[in-house]
């Protein structure tokens, strides 16, 4: 079914009041969230959500209990550093929902966090959907059974998601990428270097070393210091770096240590405007290097985290990539480097050989153009309507 179909049926939709907890783990997720909300409320205008969310969730009435932020970490380690505290967050949530169980559950995406909270509310007959599915295609393919057992549909955003789950007897739909809707196909390079107070001409590098804190511990300072590098060979490089409030001072350390205070036009936020403004990026893997490709920015993506996180997630790993642009288009599109390779050398050689090779350029362009085509399916619609047949089930 297509977005004009379902948005056709959604007329049909019940007109009561809708009871929603929802919870998002990042700022990605709040993101997703906050598009799906949007849609949503279509379709039920008195929609009661509350739960864990982050700003942009918020804006559109959701009421945060706990900020997306208190459960952000990446890696298997880290998590069990903060496993009491985001443990504690979750049996509190877990014995409200029971307590006054909500008529619907949405997880969006951190499966870790939601699919038990999923599971003990399905249990009681709550209807429980997952949005995005965990990426059982590239890594701990045994989160299958837990899937099963905990959501009534996933709201898949990639296109093959839906057939592998079903090879499971897991419901799913693909509803495409939020991403690719709000991201223009042909991004204004111009437009946004403007509003961002940069100049209109010039080559600028985007530094993108995650919302996270523990990406930013372990990202920013050899991104920064891959900038140092490309600014000695390359004088007329200017470099740009999104963060946002709790990860700025972190950032400014960085840029300190690095020695490239004065040279890094910081961004609080807006990180789309930094991808499109500029001409190529360096990336820790995870959304924004999906986002970038969306921009049709080339780019480098770079991923480091904690020894034993990284010796036991590479042990699980299915595919020979771990950035979204590469497994997507099925081919190693864009230069990774993990773990020790992060070195601020070779990540200013690989950014420098992209401006170097316009063809190159100009192939990854149009692979990325198809690949947005692809993932552009108007999310909050196709989504509402899945949602609408889970609870008329």
């Amino acid at each position: 079914m297509n977005a004009k179909d379902a948005q056709q049926l959604s007329g049909s939709a019940p007109s009561q009041n809708l009871r929603l907890c929802m919870v998002a783990a990042e700022r990605s997720g709040d993101m997703l969230a906050a598009l799906l909300l949007q849609g949503m409320r279509q379709s039920w205008p008195q929609l009661q959500a509350s739960g864990i969310g982050g700003p942009q969730m918020d804006a559109t009435g959701f009421a945060s209990r706990w900020s997306c932020d208190e459960l952000s970490v990446r890696g298997l380690v880290e998590a069990l550093w903060r496993y009491r505290h985001i443990n504690g967050i979750r049996q509190t949530l877990i014995q409200d929902l029971l307590a006054s169980p909500p008529d619907l559950y949405v997880g969006v995406d951190a499966s870790d966090f939601n699919l038990p909270v999923e599971r003990l509310l399905r249990q009681q007959g709550v209807p429980t959907v997952q949005l995005v599915c965990p990426s059982i295609w590239a890594w701990r393919p045994e989160r299958v059974q837990k899937i099963r057992d905990s959501v009534d549909h996933v709201l898949c955003i990639y296109p093959f998601e839906p057939a592998l789950l079903a090879q499971h007897g897991i419901e799913g739909t693909f509803v495409g990428h939020p991403v690719a809707d709000v991201i223009d196909m042909e991004p204004d390079r111009g437009q946004a270097r403007q509003n961002l107070g940069l100049p209109a001409v010039g080559t600028i590098v985007a530094l993108l070393p995650g919302s996270r804190p523990s990406e930013v511990k372990g990202l920013a300072l050899p991104f920064l210091q891959a900038a140092k590098r490309m600014l000695a060979l390359r004088p007329g490089l200017q470099f740009v770096l999104p963060t946002h409030g709790p990860l700025k001072p972190m950032v400014e350390e960085s840029i300190a240590r690095a020695g490239m205070q004065g040279h890094v036009h910081l961004v609080m936020g807006r990180s789309h405007e930094v991808q499109a403004a500029c001409d190529v990026a360096l990336v820790a893997s995870g959304t924004a290097t999906l986002e970038t490709a969306l921009h049709k920015r080339p780019m480098v993506i770079a991923y480091k985290m904690q020894w034993l996180s990284w010796q036991i997630a590479n042990r699980k790993r299915l595919l020979p990539w771990i950035g979204l642009p590469n497994i997507l288009c099925n081919e190693g599109l864009v230069p990774e480097f993990l773990q020790e390779q992060v070195q601020p050398e070779a990540l200013a050689k690989a950014v420098l050989q992209w401006l170097d090779d316009p063809m190159s350029v100009a192939k990854i362009q149009q692979r990325f153009t198809a690949l947005h085509h692809q993932l552009r399916q108007d999310m909050p619609t196709l989504a509402t309507h899945a949602i609408q047949k889970v609870l008329a089930a």
